[in-house]
Formats: C-alpha cells, structure tokens, sequence
C-alpha cells in the first residue's frame, strides 16, 4: 500500500511536468502506468496519448525519472503508433505495470465486426533501451466458434504456446521502436 501511495503522489505532483515535456496536453492522456522501470529506486511513467491531428494513431511516451529530482525525462517517444480509439467502446489502447518493473502495452478490437482480438506487449527496460520481451495476441470469430487463435510468446527465447502447441523461433531482442507485429505473429503461425 505505501508504494501504490507514494507512485500515485509521485504520478500527480508529475503530469504537469508530462504535458510539458512531450508536448501535449493532459487531457489528451488516454492510459498511464507508473513503475520503476529502470530499477533505480525511483517511480517511472509510460503515457498513451491521442494524436494531435485527426486520423494520426495515437503515442507512445515513456519517462524515467531522476533519482533525488523531482522530474521526468523522455526516455522514448512514439507519436503515431499505437492503434486504438476512445470514440468506440472496446478499442481503447491500455497500460499496466507488472511487478517486476516491467508494463503491458496492450491494443484490442473487441466490438466492431466479426473478428475480435487483443494484442500485449510486455515492455522491459534492458541495456539503457526499451524492449519488446513477451508478444500475447488472442482473437476470436463471432460467427465462428472455431475461428480464433491465441499465442504466447516469450520473445527473448522464442519459445512460447500457440493456439495449445509449443512453438519456438529465433530468440529476439528487438528494441521497442523497432517492434513489428509481424515479429510475433511470424513466430506463432498467425493468419494476418
């Protein structure tokens, strides 16, 4: 209970300092997750943000804080790459952080058409970069009770589960500015 205090302290004496430093403003925050992703002691954030322009995806900003300072830094900055919407109930982009000082980034289309699917991401902070170390998609057919697929991949080793069966590729550290979803689904034999 004290460190869920102490981040939500942190995370609003922060989102000023968020909306200054990548630019945007704070109501335009859809998701954020506090955690110490560089494992320095000190309470961390990752933002989603919608677009500035209409039709843009939306932004990825991540931000490490200063031990012994009370401010962020942009660590990573990604306008425009991550799929999702706030005006449709069931596509809104989500974060969450993991105990291990990793986060999930997950997007989803979970109300519009027949094929209705979620992908994570678990985002880990390795060599002074953000990677991509797990790959999670599930989908399903509403028409078709045999029509989905899921896959669990760990892509630091290539090895995970897919639809029930082991699979294994090449172990993979891909920077998450360099992450492709083709990458994992590759890997677990999805139909794109």
């Amino acid at each position: 209970m004290k460190s869920f205090a102490a981040a939500l302290l942190f995370s609003t004496t922060v989102l000023p300092v968020v909306a200054i430093a990548a630019d945007f403003p704070a109501e335009r925050i859809i998701a954020m997750a506090s955690g110490d992703w560089n494992k320095d002691g000190t309470a961390d954030l990752a933002v989603i943000a919608t677009p500035e322009n209409d039709g843009d995806d939306n932004g990825l900003y991540i931000y490490l804080a200063k031990p012994n300072e009370s401010r962020l830094t942009v660590a990573l900055s990604l306008p425009n790459t991550i799929w999702g919407s706030l005006t449709l109930f069931g596509q809104e982009p989500e974060l969450a952080a993991l105990a291990n000082g990793s986060f999930t980034l997950s997007t989803k289309n979970e109300t519009i058409g027949r094929d209705r699917w979620r992908q994570s991401l678990t985002i880990a902070y390795r060599n002074f970069d953000f990677i991509v170390a797990g790959y999670t998609f599930n989908s399903y057919d509403t028409l078709n009770p045999d029509g989905g697929q899921e896959c669990d991949l760990n892509v630091l080793t290539g090895k995970g589960k897919s639809s029930g069966r082991p699979v294994a590729g090449q172990a993979q550290f891909v920077l998450l500015k360099d992450w492709k979803d083709d990458i994992g689904r590759s890997i677990c034999g999805l139909d794109n």
